[in-house]
């Protein structure tokens, strides 16, 4: 039995419908690492001043505002491209942009045209969130419901590969070659996803706003995407519902989602700086870093989700909490001994377990608290607001590295941590308290009393 229900996943897997997310998601996760910490290793590498790695890593605040352009992509046709269909023509407008800011770090200089270089990266991005919005709506529209599931897990396994990919597989060819053969590689690497997209089938679902007719009735069967009037009562309906839904509680909860990740947003602009001056050469810390960090990562997510089954959301929260600050102190640890291997291993492990059993729990967290009418536009606003404040924050990070040296930041990151920790326990004081007092009402009902 155990055999046929595996049989039964993977032709599930390999089916018509759920193939093509593995190298979807491989292609909207290749961009991601290449403008951040690949990038912060790229500039780290050419002697570029710490406060400017730390200020370039804001070229990622793109992808906490793509919901501003979102709705440009459900509503607007590409010029020439639009015959092809709405949802092809933006992925395939967006991944050539992806391959076209590629290029133009791949041939830039950070010590002789850091502005080019810069203006790629920020083109990378910009092109990388807009695939994500597009590739989501492609998805959601395309496959039927039952075979979601398995088109999302495709679509993960892809993005994570890629993420190894574009992070271990970048350093090792920048060590052997060199950074701008690292950047072409991956901007050729997107090419054949580009002609996936150009073979697959347009959405049959979405329906252009050219159609949208004054009658009221016709406009209600429409996309809310493609009635403004309908995105607007939406953005207001899921705010007031979040607010109704969750009481005196919801500025704790906003409060907690938007500062849980701060430190280790902080702390991961300069990780990779931080191996490089260190000592360690550059396959080292894709070894190292990348691929013993993606299994730790696997394992930290699958502890991570058998703690929320077993024990809910809260007590996952905490001790995600507890672990990403203790990992700061690891990191004192290998500033004061040098490049040791072990010990870059020991941060490594601890550093991705946490996360990986952090962003699983917020991840938890953040769906529990969404409600079924809003549950996109909530989910979409929890989302962004999660990496917003962190991506600011992380800005100044090489700055305050250049003031105190690399072991007062590592602990100015873990004191980032506490405001967390902090709301964790709060939240989950009051939610016990919550649960108490309607369990005694229940009992009062069930026994026949009064409220």
């Amino acid at each position: 039995m155990p055999i046929q229900r595996w049989r039964n996943t993977i032709q599930a897997s390999l089916s018509r419908q759920a193939w093509p997310y593995l190298l979807l998601g491989f292609g909207a996760g290749l961009p991601f690492l290449l403008v951040f910490s690949t990038l912060s290793a790229l500039l780290s590498d050419f002697g570029v001043a710490r406060t400017t790695i730390g200020f370039l890593s804001w070229v990622g605040l793109t992808y906490s505002l793509k919901f501003l352009w979102a709705p440009c992509v459900d509503q607007y046709r590409l010029p020439f491209l639009h015959r092809l269909g709405r949802r092809r023509s933006w992925l395939l407008f967006s991944q050539a942009g992806v391959i076209i800011g590629l290029l133009s770090m791949a041939n830039s200089h950070p010590n002789e045209t850091l502005g080019w270089l810069v203006t790629g990266a920020f083109i990378v991005a910009f092109a990388s969130a807009t695939q994500d919005v597009a590739l989501d709506a492609y998805r959601i529209e395309t496959v039927e419901q039952s075979a979601q599931g398995i088109a999302v897990a495709n679509y993960i396994f892809g993005y994570r590969a890629a993420l190894l990919f574009a992070g271990a597989g970048a350093l090792f060819i920048a060590d052997q070659v060199d950074w701008s053969m690292a950047y072409a590689v991956m901007a050729v690497t997107m090419i054949p996803i580009m002609v996936l997209v150009s073979w697959l089938k347009e959405s049959p679902h979405h329906q252009p706003p050219s159609f949208q007719g004054s009658d009221p009735d016709v406009n209600e069967q429409l996309s809310p995407a493609v009635n403004q009037e309908g995105v607007i009562a939406s953005a207001v309906g899921a705010f007031k519902g979040f607010f109704q839904s969750h009481g005196s509680l919801a500025w704790l909860l906003l409060g907690l989602i938007a500062l849980y990740r701060l430190m280790d947003m902080a702390l991961g602009v300069m990780a990779m700086p931080f191996y490089l001056e260190t000592g360690f050469t550059k396959s080292e810390v894709a070894a190292i870093s990348k691929i013993f960090g993606f299994g730790m990562t696997l394992f930290g997510a699958a502890l991570g989700g058998w703690m929320v089954l077993q024990w809910g959301q809260m007590r996952p929260l905490i001790w995600g909490a507890w672990l990403s600050l203790v990992t700061n102190f690891f990191f004192i640890l290998l500033d004061w001994m040098g490049a040791q291997s072990w010990l870059l291993a020991l941060v490594i492990a601890a550093d991705n377990l946490g996360g990986g059993i952090a962003n699983v729990a917020l991840i938890a967290f953040m769906s529990s608290l969404t409600q079924s009418a809003y549950t996109a536009t909530q989910y979409a606003l929890m989302s962004s607001l999660m990496t917003l404040i962190g991506k600011i924050v992380s800005g100044f990070s090489g700055w305050i590295v250049d003031q105190v040296g690399y072991a007062w930041f590592f602990a100015y990151t873990a004191v980032l941590g506490v405001p967390a920790l902090w709301l964790c326990y709060a939240l989950a004081g009051r939610l016990k308290k919550s649960n108490s007092e309607n369990n005694e009402v229940a009992a009062k009902v069930a026994n026949g009393h009064s409220c």
